[in-house]
């Protein structure tokens, strides 16, 4: 199910530049994602990277405790509208798609990789996918979004047309994300992006209208991440993508901006947050083991809206890049024979309690 990518400096973005219990999957442990050196990976047909490279993301999410992605909401206050609004949410679920939210794991989503410090640098050149009459003021050039990017020249973008690529060096504490990513004469380049410097530390989110989410939130912070679910437990909130958002001038912080559309008096605001209410019994609860790593999840964290989509969705991280890595691809095992679009059959939507506008800003 595709999630829509838009005009990512929406007409808010031009203007200004112009964030318990442990269910673990049976054999997850055995599934680790590996760390593979070079001289592993020299497999006929496949791609090679370099010693110490992680075709996965980190457990626990790319983000520190301070990030609106660890923030636990178990005590936060409820949104005066939260009926109105989790009534739309739901009613989004119920009504499309027989009645399962998505969760993008074969297309749409991200593959992340966590690069060595000797990863060698190169500039990102910029396809200009969307027409634009000018050049984005700090995306090329000295300390340019695009510029010295640790990026594997055997890296392997998501599948879908979003061709969305994240790139994390622990090292230098960075994260760069890029969308419709492609390796083209020999040389990477993206139709738009950006750069997060001092990740640990950071909220969570890209600044002057740079990031691949409508909302200038981190993509892959709330993807569920591949070692989160051979872990057994997802400790960061998770992102939410809605088919009908209410209209960009009216988004929540930790949103940057919207590419909301909605006039509806309940239409749910890009950047609101969700939780799970926290009474609810979740082993109680008819789900597969990865929509109850999602529920407690969303009791402690809870949701963040990133984005519009066809459906009501949540992201996975992709398992593409560990396939090219080793020719297997971890979400089979992971989901253990259940198809993707039926992972978040039976969760609780109804159940959900929306927090109040601008929820925990500064």
């Amino acid at each position: 199910m595709r999630t829509s990518r838009r005009s990512l400096l929406s007409a808010a973005a031009a203007a200004a530049a112009l964030a318990v219990a442990t269910v673990v999957v049976p054999g997850a442990a055995s599934a680790a994602s590996p760390v593979v050196p070079r001289q592993e990976r020299a497999v006929s047909g496949r791609p090679s990277f370099p010693v110490g490279a992680d075709v996965s993301g980190p457990r626990g999410g790319l983000f520190g405790p301070t990030s609106v992605w660890r923030q636990d909401v178990r005590s936060a206050p409820v949104n005066p509208n939260s009926r109105a609004l989790v009534a739309g949410l739901h009613e989004q679920v119920s009504t499309l798609y027989n009645g399962v939210a998505a969760f993008n794991v074969s297309n749409y989503s991200t593959n992340v990789y966590s690069v060595a410090a000797t990863q060698p640098r190169v500039d990102v050149a910029w396809d200009n996918c969307q027409k634009k009459t000018y050049t984005p003021k700090g995306l090329l050039g000295p300390g340019g979004q695009f510029t010295a990017v640790p990026i594997p020249d055997d890296a392997v973008p998501a599948r879908g047309s979003d061709g969305q690529l994240t790139i994390y060096s622990a090292a230098t504490d960075q994260l760069w994300e890029f969308w419709q990513a492609k390796r083209v004469g020999g040389r990477w380049q993206a139709c738009w992006g950006g750069r997060i410097d001092r990740v640990s530390t950071s909220p969570g989110y890209f600044s002057d209208g740079f990031g691949v989410a409508a909302t200038g939130l981190s993509f892959s912070a709330g993807a569920v991440g591949i070692k989160d679910v051979q872990a057994g437990s997802i400790d960061h909130a998770l992102s939410l993508q809605v088919v009908w958002p209410a209209k960009w001038t009216t988004f929540s912080w930790p949103a940057q901006r919207s590419d909301g559309f909605s006039t509806d008096p309940n239409a749910i605001p890009e950047g609101l947050r969700f939780r799970l209410d926290p009474s609810v019994d979740v082993e109680a609860l008819n789900l597969t083991p990865i929509a109850k790593m999602v529920a407690r999840a969303a009791q402690k964290y809870g949701f963040i809206v990133t984005d519009k989509a066809g459906a009501v969705a949540l992201t996975a991280e992709s398992g593409s890049a560990v396939k090219a890595a080793t020719g297997v691809d971890p979400w089979t095992k992971l989901m253990g024979g259940t198809p993707h679009y039926e992972v978040m059959r039976g969760f609780p939507w109804e159940r959900l309690q929306a927090l109040p506008m601008n929820y925990g800003k500064p």
